[in-house]
């Protein structure tokens, strides 16, 4: 007796078989619970190679479909071992939240009614969850709540369309119908930043927007690693005297490397002298200007043309998720809407401009404002000023390891939860500024991280700090505890300590230490 061929999910798309859905939905559960339940034992970083990953997936598209329940147990055999536990609470490297697990369900939601949040007519429900989510996240961080945005995929889509907006309200001339391309202009479009703390999305934006890396401007820092407004005003002076056209500043609000918070008030007044846009880069920390321990470094906020946001970072919902919101929405439609007949008529549906595709650069566009209501009300103010809080002061506590080790080098206070710092053992510190010994130092961060990486307990990378290679911690998950930093630390000194010989070993003989 033959068995019974394998029930295949939606076989007849027309006539999908839901009880054949609930049981692969309750093993996919099961295997989400599963993974959640185990992820802080699992290697933080799988050990494989690329070929070997590679070599997992080169089998061809079958010619007959296959059932739910194998592809359910699919993903667990060769995708999740082969992905890195971005959730795990030793996860450093980079800002990456953690996945909250209603934000997980939250996703499966919307992707089963398959909404397009671009048009309102397409999705009613969900273009006032977005609208909602949005005067939550302003009154939670202290921006006008009469603000519009809208989510998008993350930092960089969201700075492109606030910058996008920014060129187009800016332009002594209209750039809709012509682009940047006008025989009556002379002089370029150019945008600022810090030259240290500055993103790199930024640049990516220039080229977007087919500006030209050189288009960025970057601004001297101050000792604090904060953007210099002196130094800001003299050089926007100085561009419009040679006939180019400044129209942005880029203002970080928690930077990348050590959480620098630029001063806000400072800018907000230099950028109304020389009315240029002033826009927020807070993908990382804008959610703590919400905290009371840190509100006060985001004093002026309010000021600002428009700020960016990433839901994914420390909010912790899956990736991927960035909010822009804009002090005068009027500014995105300007930059963004069109016309087209397929689209409809608005005023005579009674939507009234409700269309979020008018306000960047998607159309088509995924329900991805359910997964922050979601988690936005999971948490509750409180809880998130709660959470918030913890993970600022868990860098806190990283800091006092660091401060109380002879082998590791203070290179700032933690403001945020970003936090950096450096091995520099004892019996090096005597040569630090040295060429031959600061070479060597960076090559022994490297190796470090690249060993505890290898280790498998837990994932830190490195960065560039006044230029010195140095270890960079992102206390991003709310699923880290004290005891994981004491672990991790514990690990980078062991191991440091065991690349010591080697290096002293290659210093050049007139600088050994004795």
């Amino acid at each position: 007796m033959h068995p019974e061929p394998a029930r295949r999910l939606d076989a007849d798309p027309s006539r999908p078989d839901l009880d054949e859905f609930r049981r692969a939905g309750v093993l996919a559960l099961d295997a989400i619970a599963e993974y959640h339940a185990t992820l802080a034992r699992r290697p933080v970083l799988p050990a494989v190679t690329p070929s070997g990953v590679a070599a997992l997936f080169d089998d061809d598209l079958p010619e007959t479909g296959t059932a739910a329940d194998e592809l359910v147990a699919d993903w667990q055999r060769r995708v999740l071992p082969n992905l890195t536990a971005v959730g795990s609470p030793r996860h450093f490297a980079y800002v990456n939240g953690c996945g909250t697990l209603v934000g997980v369900l939250a996703d499966a939601l919307a992707g089963a009614a398959a909404t397009n949040a671009g048009a309102w007519r397409l999705g009613p429900a969900a273009a006032e969850v977005e609208r909602q989510t949005i005067r939550w996240i302003a009154r939670f961080v202290g921006y006008p709540e009469a603000a519009g945005g809208l989510f998008v995929s993350g930092g960089t889509v969201a700075n492109f369309t606030a910058l996008t907006a920014a060129l187009r309200h800016g332009a002594p001339r209209g750039t809709l119908a012509y682009g940047l391309q006008s025989a009556r202009r002379r002089g370029r479009f150019l945008l600022y930043m810090s030259d240290h703390e500055g993103h790199a999305s930024v640049t990516r934006v220039a080229d977007l927007m087919n500006l030209g890396r050189a288009a960025v401007r970057r601004v001297p820092s101050r000792p604090d690693l904060t953007i210099d407004p002196a130094a800001l005003e003299r050089m926007l002076a100085a561009d419009r005297r040679r006939g180019d056209l400044p129209f942005a500043v880029v203002a970080q609000l928690g930077s990348v490397n050590v959480g620098a918070v630029d001063p806000l008030e400072e800018l907000a007044e230099v950028c109304s002298r020389h009315g240029v846009w002033l826009h927020g880069d807070g993908a990382c920390g804008l959610w703590l200007a919400g905290v009371p321990e840190t509100r006060d470094l985001f004093r002026g906020l309010e000021r600002l043309d428009s700020v960016s946001v990433d839901a994914h970072k420390l909010l912790g919902v899956p990736c991927d998720c960035g909010l822009l919101m804009v002090r005068e929405p009027a500014r995105l439609a300007h930059a963004f809407a069109l016309a087209a007949p397929y689209l409809g008529d608005e005023v005579a549906a009674g939507i009234g401009g409700r269309d979020f595709l008018e306000l960047g650069p998607q159309m088509s566009r995924g329900f991805r404002a359910l997964k922050v209501w979601m988690t936005l009300r999971w948490f509750g103010a409180e809880g998130l000023r709660r959470q918030l809080a913890r993970q600022v002061a868990l860098a806190c506590h990283l800091h006092r390891l660091v401060t109380d080790h002879p082998d590791f080098e203070v290179l700032h206070e933690p403001r945020l939860f970003l936090y950096c710092f450096r091995f520099l053992p004892h019996a090096l510190a005597g040569r630090r500024g040295e060429p031959a010994a600061e070479a060597l130092l960076d090559e022994l961060n490297r190796t470090l991280a690249d060993q505890l990486q290898r280790s498998g307990l837990a994932l830190a990378m490195t960065s560039r700090l006044g230029g010195r290679t140095v270890l960079r911690f992102s206390i991003c998950s709310h699923r880290t505890r004290e005891e994981d930093l004491d672990r991790t630390f514990a690990a980078l000194a062991r191991l440091g300590r065991a690349l010591v010989p080697d290096t002293l070993a290659r210093l050049p003989q007139a600088d050994r230490v004795a």
